[in-house]
C-alpha cells in the first residue's frame, strides 16, 4: 500500500523531478556548447539557462521546498517528539536559511512525515 502524502510533499516531489529533468537537459546543452567552443561565455550560459527552463524549474523547486518546510513545521507541532524536543527542533528551523545542510536535512525529514 502506498503511503499517503500531503499536497506539500507531492508538490515537492513533482518540482524536484522537473528540476532534475531540466538539469539533465542543461548538462547536455552545455556539453554540446563546449564541443563547439572551448570555453562557454557567461552570455551563452545565461541563454542555456533560459532556453532549457532550468531557471524556472529552480524557482519552482525553491517554492515547493519552502512550502514543504512550512507544512512540516506546522505539522510536527502536534507530535509528542516535538513537545519533548521543542528547543532543539526550533533551533533547526531557525538555521535552515543559514545552513544548506540543515535545510536539506529538514526537507528529508519532512518527506518522512506521514
Amino acid at each position: 500500500m502506498k503511503p499517503i502524502l500531503s499536497k506539500a510533499q507531492l508538490d515537492y516531489m513533482k518540482a524536484k523531478t522537473k528540476f532534475e529533468d531540466k538539469a539533465k537537459v542543461m548538462e547536455k546543452k552545455i556539453e554540446l556548447a563546449r564541443a563547439a567552443q572551448n570555453e562557454i561565455s557567461q552570455e551563452v550560459m545565461e541563454e542555456l539557462v533560459v532556453e532549457t527552463g532550468f531557471h524556472d524549474a529552480f524557482n519552482e523547486l525553491t517554492m515547493a521546498e519552502n512550502a514543504l518546510i512550512q507544512w512540516s513545521h506546522s505539522t510536527i507541532k502536534h507530535e509528542k517528539t516535538y513537545r519533548d524536543n521543542k528547543a532543539e527542533i526550533e533551533l533547526m528551523y531557525s538555521r535552515l536559511n543559514d545552513d544548506p545542510k540543515m535545510r536539506n536535512r529538514i526537507i528529508q525529514l519532512a518527506m518522512k512525515i506521514r
